[in-house]
């Protein structure tokens, strides 16, 4: 069995969750890898709609296990919101969820210092989420945060008094009160230990365990490639790394375990804060995306900066993924355009430049060069067969398999599970294990 990497090839927002709870029966294992509650993965067949932040989304398929690995930064409350969410819907995590006692834990103090950044910052915001995120990875890095396993153990105050020594004083310097004080967040810790204490293990063990046994993982990762740390577009980016070579390092599981990457990618491109958007739009076209393709983010609520598909930054995006195949999602929002562009170059200085670099990072002095695909304006909400897809969407598709040199295996056709196109390609079942994933009828 294929142990595979779900990676969003743009900003996030590509429909990743819906690509996981699609492929996820394929799989005996779900594993989370990096992020926290700033994601958010939506999922959706007939009447039910799920969005979730934290919990994987084989959650929603029976039988699947799933993990929250080290990689993770976790909101104890944010954790027990979305599981009694899920509870109160029927989905019953009891017995195939767990949690990294390695993951780290995002604390009041980390949110209070998200916040007071952002306000600092004025018109150079970055666009966080402001969940205290970055704050809990920068405290893991500098090697005084607090891991699940902290919550729990007797040296509980003396680590928090150096913790929250350093956010206050950061605070003040900001205008801002300082956290709560270490006897205080002790003992919200330990209540958060006591409710948390049967979904905890080594999970770096449990996941190497279930490999030797032969059972497949699927490694969901949040955000983006273009929001990695390392490999994004700096530091307009997140605080983990998003790009599936994060896997290994936020599960514990060897490189060598893993078997391929699936790339979700959409049909256009949107983006949620500041930063370079080379192909981004104005005006009524871009109105008109954002309300066709409900671009607003799951997780803050706010407007999607909208464009047109990129394909010098996901060319970048199949290069450091190694994405084997794609899963093309919003194919429909496209479906009234007269014309669709398409940047194929960068031209700065009279030169056409194919491959993205740092040079185009800061967004000055190049012009994305588009080619205009002629639109198909025909519906292709819930077709569910190649073939029966307009020939102009055909061209579309195709197009973007040269460019790309990679195939598309999957093409969403409406936010639904049951809306998707599954197509029999080898690569696909080489990566599912032999089989193709169902769709289930409307």
């Amino acid at each position: 069995m294929a142990n595979v990497v779900i990676i969003g090839m743009q900003w996030g927002d590509e429909g990743k969750g819906k690509v996981v709870d699609l492929v996820g029966p394929a799989f005996d294992v779900v594993a989370r890898y990096q992020g926290g509650h700033n994601a958010g993965h939506t999922v959706r067949f007939g009447d039910e709609h799920f969005s979730l932040h934290l919990i994987p989304s084989g959650i929603l398929r029976p039988g699947v296990q799933c993990v929250l690995g080290n990689g993770m930064v976790i909101d104890p409350d944010a954790f027990f919101r979305e599981l009694r969410q899920l509870e109160s819907s029927g989905v019953s995590a009891e017995g195939r969820l767990l949690i990294s006692n390695r993951a780290h834990v995002v604390l009041p103090s980390a949110v209070a210092l998200d916040q007071a950044r952002e306000s600092a910052r004025g018109d150079a915001k970055i666009g966080t989420t402001s969940r205290g995120i970055g704050p809990t990875y920068e405290a893991k890095v500098s090697r005084v945060g607090l891991r699940i396993y902290d919550l729990g153990a007797p040296h509980l105050e003396e680590r928090l008094r150096f913790l929250l020594g350093r956010a206050d004083a950061e605070l003040r310097s900001l205008g801002h009160e300082g956290p709560e004080g270490p006897n205080r967040v002790a003992d919200l810790c330990r209540s958060w230990w006591q409710e948390l204490r049967p979904y905890v293990q080594d999970t770096e063990l449990r996941l190497n365990q279930w490999l030797d046994e032969g059972k497949s993982v699927l490694f969901e990762g949040a955000q983006g490639t273009l929001l990695d740390v390392d490999h994004g577009t700096y530091p307009y980016v997140t605080s983990s790394n998003s790009t599936a070579g994060g896997a290994a390092i936020g599960s514990g599981v060897p490189p060598t375990a893993l078997d391929g990457a699936m790339g979700v990618l959409k049909a256009y491109t949107t983006r949620v804060g500041s930063g370079p958007f080379a192909t981004e739009i104005s005006g009524e076209t871009e109105a008109f995306l954002r309300e066709r393709g409900n671009e607003f983010g799951t997780t803050t609520g706010r407007p999607r900066r909208c464009g047109w598909l990129d394909l010098v930054a996901c060319r970048y995006a199949r290069r450091v993924n190694g994405i084997d195949a794609i899963a093309l999602t919003k194919l429909d929002v496209l479906d009234q355009l007269p014309e669709i562009p398409v940047c194929v170059g960068y031209r700065l200085r009279g030169t056409l430049y194919r491959e993205y670099g740092t040079v185009f990072e800061a967004g000055e002095g190049f012009q994305p060069e588009y080619r205009i695909f002629k639109g198909w304006q025909q519906d292709t909400s819930g077709i569910l067969t190649y073939e029966d897809l307009p020939a102009p969407a055909r061209d579309y598709i195709d197009f973007l398999e040269q460019e790309l040199s990679t195939p598309i295996a999957m093409v969403s056709t409406g936010p639904r599970r049951e809306e998707t196109i599954v197509r029999d390609l080898p690569i696909l079942r080489e990566l599912m294990g032999g089989q193709l994933p169902t769709v289930p009828a409307a």
